[in-house]
């Protein structure tokens, strides 16, 4: 035995024999390489997994620490291989995830009852763990970045496939949609900001609480909870003209000037600046549209339509001059389903709104105009769409799915190639497991040696 390996084996029993004398829970219960497993880890793992609703089919004090065990072993080769997780977004998941946390559960106290450590443990966890996540997802992506099925080998996969194994795709459809806000009178924005001004002016005097009027008025329902509170964030979260006051502020006591965004009308605090990111509480009123205004613009978009309709005008052109939405103008309108990065949806992960409208029309067909809430800003646009192209509901195919099927078989050649490549990792890795933890059925046999 090497000198490497009998420190590993002396901090084994040393830490042990430490536990037993101490009646501590804690314990070294494998080790892989250089790396100590402890069962505080395997407890946390199961915590969060418990948490995030992850089903674990058997016994966890087996999987947990194999599946431990086996990201020490990619962990490994990326210190090999010199990969490395990019800190600024490692620093960006750890803080939405801890948003979600806190959204979730209630408050920041809360969090802290129910993980049982303060929030800066919690978050030092969590870089942790998000960077080793990201750590070992590249050296994945490395390891299989070879694997290209060539278009004979998905044919032979396709043909090989009993019937019953190829997947029966969905219905679904492509759309491209026009979408604007209708039209707020001036009277109404100045409304808004009278109202912001009021906020700032009795906060400035000290007759109200910033988190207090953020929890009665803002219009943000999520940060409203916590008072306005956004948490640390970096520049890149936030929209520009948010960011470039919130990142201006020096003094907690003051109140930023009145910031509109695409989300409506907002006043910003201060609360704590680290490096790159910040946090601070902000207050959003959105200004309220009429039924007339409404109206007006579903006019608007019924005139657009039958331009289309009358093939007088494409729906491509009118996107271009008439459509306010920026994530679609310049595709011609064309949505793009967020889930998968392609154009095409199921009828369920479309909003309800547009499913309804689209769901008779035949491909080609532009619907009625209708009101749509916008959900990334929380208010009401009218829009038209236009159905690009249907699919019913069908068996997989090479024509009409080929990229599906291409998926499905890089997944599988991934699949093997890793397996194989851990078999071969175990017989070269020096491995230890504690005797009360080694009677399992283990995914992989060849941890004991």
């Amino acid at each position: 035995m090497n000198m490497g390996k009998r420190k590993i084996v002396l901090l084994f029993l040393m830490v042990s024999l430490m536990v037993q004398a101490q009646g501590v829970i804690d314990e070294v219960i494998w080790v892989v390489g250089d790396e100590a497993i402890l069962r505080s880890e395997v407890e946390e793992e199961r915590l969060r997994w418990q948490y995030e609703g992850q089903q674990i089919a058997g016994d966890p004090y087996c999987i947990i620490p194999e599946q431990l065990a086996i990201q020490k072993l990619f962990l490994h080769q990326a210190v090999i291989d010199s990969i490395e997780a990019n800190e600024s977004t490692v620093s960006h998941q750890v803080d939405m995830r801890i948003n979600y946390y806190i959204n979730q559960i209630g408050s920041k106290e809360k969090m802290e009852e129910y993980f049982r450590k303060p929030t800066s443990e919690i978050r030092e966890e969590l870089m942790t763990t998000v960077r080793n996540q990201m750590i070992i997802q590249q050296m994945q992506q490395k390891l299989t970045s070879d694997i290209k099925p060539t278009p004979a080998d998905i044919r032979r996969y396709y043909n090989s496939l009993p019937m019953d194994s190829i997947p029966m795709m969905p219905a679904q459809v492509e759309v491209q949609i026009l979408s604007f806000e209708p039209a707020v009178p001036v009277e109404e924005i100045e409304r808004i900001k009278q109202r912001l001004r009021e906020f700032t002016e009795r906060v400035q005097n000290g007759s109200a609480d910033f988190s207090m009027l953020a929890r009665l008025y803002s219009e943000d329902t999520e940060s409203a909870k916590r008072g306005g509170e956004l948490g640390f964030v970096g520049r890149g979260q936030l929209v520009t003209e948010f960011a470039d006051v919130a990142f201006n502020l020096n003094d907690p006591r003051r109140v930023s000037r009145i910031v509109q965004t695409e989300y409506g009308y907002h006043i910003i605090q201060l609360i704590e600046k680290k490096g790159e990111r910040i946090n601070c509480r902000h207050i959003l009123l959105r200004p309220r549209i009429s039924a007339t205004d409404k109206i007006n613009a579903l006019n608007r978009l019924d005139s657009i339509r039958q331009l289309v309709v009358a093939d007088s005008l494409q729906f491509e052109q009118a996107v271009i001059r008439f459509s306010e939405d920026k994530n679609t103008v310049m595709n011609a309108g064309l949505m793009i389903n967020p889930n998968t990065g392609g154009s095409q949806f199921e009828y369920q992960d479309l909003a309800p709104e547009i499913a309804k409208q689209i769901y008779s029309l035949r491909e080609g067909d532009v619907s009625q105009p209708f009101v749509l809430m916008d959900q990334t800003k929380n208010r009401e646009v009218c829009a038209i769409v236009r159905v690009k192209k249907k699919t019913d509901v069908h068996r997989a195919n090479l024509t009409d799915d080929f990229q599906t099927i291409k998926a499905m078989l890089e997944q599988k050649m991934s699949e093997e190639f890793l397996h194989k490549w851990i078999l071969k990792k175990q017989q070269t890795t020096f491995i230890q497991i504690a005797p009360g933890w080694q009677g399992c059925d283990f995914e992989y046999p060849g941890w004991i040696h």
